[in-house]
């Protein structure tokens, strides 16, 4: 059986991480202990850029933010390999460990993205949260609308007659608005500063009974509206909770240690841009205690809306973000491989390893627990502040 400490290696860092440009936050203990942003460096060495910058969202708003990852002083606070180690079971707080990279930035996330996931949030409407209503509807769903809407651009004419169709029959549903309507789905996933990183526990509901991890690429933003990375994330659903009613939808997404990013953000620039996350495919891997192993994949390259026109819905003269964003892009992944009983389809158990990853950003690994198994949650923004202030970093 796979162990999460054993997918903490270098394998869960870009194939070609000696010439990408990865920053991250680190736990740096001492005296002052306290978060730092950090850089890899290509001789593995994880340098604390605290001292140029005391935040990753002040460090993204740079212009020069690629020359300072390759190139500012700091102090080495160890090797790749030492802190990827010291991440996951049995952490030693006496020594530096990887957090989620992103700290003051707001984290939101944008759904219904994919023709795929598109047609599950259908299924769990007309379901109402009860599973063992699912295999059933998911034939219904897809006679009425079947696979045709994968060419569709939303918000075009086409959208707006297979609009009419559909309510003219009485399948028209919130998510299909939403999927190839004009508008995005842009919601808020977590809380600023509550998002956990590799190698951390994962949370769900403890009343969910049905469940899934969303693998997803996860943009940088600043706050003038400029996309300068990209990461990996897991965020969590609770398809029980939001296919009951869409407005259980904070409670489906924002629960203690329901948001996962990481390892590192990797910057743009000459090697790795947007156009590499447009061809970017997603793997996915759960491994259960119980000896349950389900793949997927999810190709970048059949998202509804590009990425860049997502992040249009989430800012611009509507809407603000002084310290920036993370968006999560949304993802085509629905498991439906039963788990137990056949139609029962896949939930989530205790214990279960999940493993989010593709070539040029690395592997993001947690295992899951419940919200209130998971590790409280208790540095926020003003400990943050309090934090930095007590080390001498606030300016």
């Amino acid at each position: 059986m796979k162990t999460l400490n054993a997918l903490l290696t270098l394998d869960s860092l870009p194939s070609d991480w000696r010439n990408a440009v990865l920053v991250g936050r680190a736990w740096v203990p001492g005296r002052l202990a306290g978060p730092s942003p950090v850089a890899l460096r290509p001789n593995g060495d994880v340098v604390d850029l605290a001292a140029v910058e005391p935040t990753m969202s002040q460090l993204l708003a740079r212009t020069d933010r690629v020359e300072l990852a390759r190139a500012a002083p700091g102090k080495v606070i160890g090797t790749v390999e030492a802190l990827l180690a010291n991440s996951g079971d049995g952490r030693n707080a006496d020594r530096p460990s990887l957090l989620a990279p992103n700290d003051l930035q707001a984290i939101k996330a944008s759904g219904v993205t994919f023709v795929q996931s598109l047609l599950e949030r259908v299924i769990e409407e007309q379901a109402r949260g009860d599973t063992g209503k699912a295999e059933a509807i998911r034939a219904q769903v897809m006679r009425i609308i079947g696979d045709n809407l994968a060419s569709v651009k939303p918000g075009s004419r086409e959208a707006d007659e297979i609009k009419r169709v559909l309510v003219a029959q009485g399948a028209w549903s919130q998510y299909l608005e939403v999927g190839i309507g004009p508008d995005a789905e842009i919601f808020t996933k977590a809380q600023v500063m509550s998002a956990v990183g590799l190698g951390a526990e994962v949370g769900l509901h403890p009343k969910s009974s049905w469940n899934n991890p969303e693998p997803e690429i996860v943009l940088a933003v600043t706050a003038a509206g400029e996309t300068v990375g990209a990461t990996l994330g897991n965020d969590v659903n609770l398809r029980d909770f939001e296919g009951r009613s869409a407005l259980l939808l904070g409670k489906s997404k924002d629960n203690n240690a329901s948001c996962a990013i990481g390892p590192f953000i990797r910057l743009f620039d000459a090697s790795f841009g947007i156009d590499d996350v447009r061809q970017a495919e997603l793997a996915l891997e759960i491994a259960g205690t119980d000896g349950f192993v389900l793949e997927g994949a999810s190709p970048m390259s059949k998202i509804s809306r590009d990425p860049l026109d997502i992040v249009t819905h989430a800012w611009g003269p509507f809407h603000q973000y002084p310290d920036g964003f993370m968006l999560f892009l949304g993802t085509m992944f629905a498991p439906v491989k039963d788990r137990g009983a056949p139609g029962m389809g896949f939930t989530h158990e205790v214990g279960d390893l999940v493993s989010i990853s593709t070539a040029k950003l690395g592997r993001l690994a947690n295992r899951v627990t419940t919200s209130d198994k998971a590790e409280p949650w208790t540095f926020g923004i003003s400990a943050l502040m309090r934090n930095l202030a007590a080390r001498g970093l606030l300016r």
